[in-house]
């Protein structure tokens, strides 16, 4: 008997044992300990706001499911805004960079082309000193100016390039005339110089008079040319960083806010804080909130093609440090022709604006320059007839081989950078960078719903779909673009944002205006991508990094698709080829040929290898 009640007792204990324990887990299961714990680390809000135990008679708005809940609608508030934080964060850490990108070589740009003007600058004001000794005080502003317009014009100013070197030589005439080609008329002026009516009249018909020859023409050319693709990339950098500030400030939308919930703290409020979302449900609910953004794909891909040959052009060929360091050797050229064609000239101004009141003997034969004042005006005259091809002009627009002769040393002697011992970076190292970099960049608005899942998507068995816990999403994931949302199971997208539009469409227009105004950019979309997205020859070593060709050790350069002074097929002689990206190779001297010796050496062992065999 007594045995019978030990095992009744034993029963009743293993009975009320088992029970505690299950109460046990089911109270344990059904806290909210995990939920508040994840709600403090997150900062999403007050703790107060979570309750302890799962509630279940709880009116949320977004996770609204049949069951216990540990959310309320005060957590839910918290949540959207947290979530709306949150994405914002995260697309500015991805575009911090390019936007960086942006600014840093905006502004390296510009130190550059500053330094290039004040260089080429300081040359000129230092040829009128040497050289025209007469004219420096008075062309030193007129100098000044000229290049304070043209870096006005390549910041994007209202400035004319043509207009700024035309004004240029109409100021310098009267002054080159009076000095240099009939100083006597000024000497008999007086103190004052020529007199105000025909100071005016020397500056308005020296367009007509063309004292200068081609000179002002083929300078207004030449700058005009390369300054044009220096303000173009200013003006598509600065487009650039406002697309990225526009990028930053994009709003999210209501229907995206209870998405985003949906999608990362929906699962919190059934204790589920470890789940991740599936990855097709992550894209449906991204690329329904980047929608606007992802419009903006297209335009800026070709955007960056944009900036990609626009570079080029500004520093391919050293196009705008050559364009800069030749306006002193077009002034000093310009002001040689005036003299060579000193007699004929001052006839056409006596008969343009009147006859000088006096001439002093001589006056007509060249005093400064380059030339010396014994040179007779016929010997000039002739000299520059000769070589001068005949024109509608009152004076041929030929140079004067001779003269040209003389100014090379000018121009070899020029360096196109500081020394190595203590210079900025130069144009050529700076465009390499940037066409290294930014094209890793061309898909980034259409890969960004894809960057901010990459860190959200869940890769174990199962994931949360927005509802539940299942093994894989077997929703519709729709593309990119406003239009393919029509299909997204997950939200409704109403409509572009319309702050986005407004830059897609200056993105469009720029687009259309360079391509119209500078034909044969922009147009790298259609050239098959490499995989890198760098351009070939983006690795090279050129003089600037301290690198030397193979060979002689001379380091010498070619020209890029040029070998041996002969085009290769399918390209133009020029910085582009519309078929396919620009190539720049940097060839060494070709190794040595093999000597005769070493040629008999070979043949030697070539006949002795069969009688070794037969040994």
């Amino acid at each position: 008997m007594s045995l019978g009640l030990f095992t009744r007792v034993n029963f009743w204990w293993i009975i009320l044992v088992v029970s505690l324990t299950i109460e046990t887990s089911r109270v344990r299961c059904h806290s909210c300990h995990e939920v508040k714990t994840a709600f403090q680390v997150r900062q999403i809000g007050p703790l107060k706001w979570v309750p302890e135990t799962p509630g279940t008679d709880v009116d949320l708005l977004v996770c609204k499911h049949q069951g216990p809940s540990c959310c309320t609608r005060k957590m839910e508030e918290s949540y959207q805004v947290a979530v709306r934080r949150e994405t914002v964060q995260n697309i500015r850490s991805y575009s911090f960079e390019l936007n960086y990108l942006l600014l840093g070589h905006a502004t390296a740009f510009q130190d550059t082309f500053q330094s290039l003007m004040t260089f080429s600058m300081t040359h000129i004001s230092s040829l009128f000193e040497s050289s025209y000794a007469s004219l420096s005080l008075d062309a030193g502003p007129l100098v000044t100016r000229l290049f304070s317009e043209l870096s006005l014009y390549v910041r994007g100013g209202n400035a004319s390039v043509e207009a700024s070197v035309h004004r240029f030589f109409d100021d310098l005439f009267p002054l080159v005339y009076g000095r240099l080609v009939n100083p006597g008329e000024e000497a008999a002026s007086g103190a004052g110089g020529l007199s105000g009516e025909r100071l005016d009249c020397l500056r308005m018909t020296r367009q007509d008079v063309n004292p200068f020859g081609g000179h002002p023409r083929a300078l207004a050319r030449e700058l005009g040319a390369a300054l044009r693709a220096g303000r173009a990339l200013a003006q598509a950098l600065g487009l650039g960083m406002e697309l990225m500030n526009a990028t930053d400030a994009a709003v999210l939308s209501r229907d995206c806010s209870r998405a985003l919930v949906r999608m990362q703290y929906c699962a919190h409020c059934r204790g589920l804080t470890l789940i991740k979302p599936c990855p097709g449900y992550c894209l449906n609910v991204l690329r329904g909130c980047l929608a606007s953004l992802a419009e903006l794909n297209v335009p800026w891909r070709r955007h960056v093609a944009l900036l990609e040959d626009l570079t080029h052009a500004v520093a391919g060929q050293h196009s705008l440090e050559l364009a800069l360091l030749g306006v002193e050797g077009q002034v000093n050229d310009a002001i040689l022709y005036a003299q060579l064609n000193g007699p004929r000239l001052a006839a056409t101004v006596d008969k343009v604006c009147g006859p000088s009141t006096a001439e002093a003997p001589g006056s007509h034969t060249p005093t400064e320059g380059h030339w010396s004042s014994s040179a007779s005006a016929s010997t000039a005259t002739a000299t520059a007839t000769a070589t001068a091809p005949p024109s509608s002009t009152p004076f041929s627009d030929g140079p004067d081989v001779e003269l040209r002769g003389r100014l090379a040393h000018l121009r070899s002697s020029l360096p196109l950078k500081p020394s190595k011992s203590d210079k900025p970076k130069s144009l050529k190292k700076i465009s390499r960078e940037f066409v290294g970099y930014i094209p890793r960049y061309k898909t980034f608005f259409g890969a960004l719903p894809e960057m901010l899942c990459e860190g959200e998507m869940g890769m174990e068995f199962t994931c949360w779909s927005g509802d539940e816990v299942v093994e894989s999403y077997t929703k519709k994931v729709v593309g990119n673009g406003v239009h393919a949302q029509r299909q997204n199971p997950e939200l409704k997208v109403r409509g572009a944002d319309p702050a986005l539009m407004e830059v897609k469409a200056r993105l469009e227009q720029f687009s259309q205006e360079i391509q119209e105004s500078m034909p044969g950019l922009g147009h790298r979309e259609t050239w098959v991508e490499t995989g890198s997205g760098v351009a070939e020859g983006s690795a090279e070593c050129d003089d600037e990094d301290g690198c030397q060709g193979s060979g002689d050790g001379t380091g010498h350069q070619e020209t890029p698709g040029v070998s041996g002074g002969e085009v290769l097929p399918g390209r133009y002689p020029g910085p582009f080829s519309p078929k396919q990206p620009p190539v720049v190779r940097v060839k060494g001297a070709a190794p040595p040929a093999p000597l005769p010796g070493t040629l008999l050496m070979l043949l030697l062992l070539l006949l002795l290898v069969p009688q070794w065999t037969v040994l």
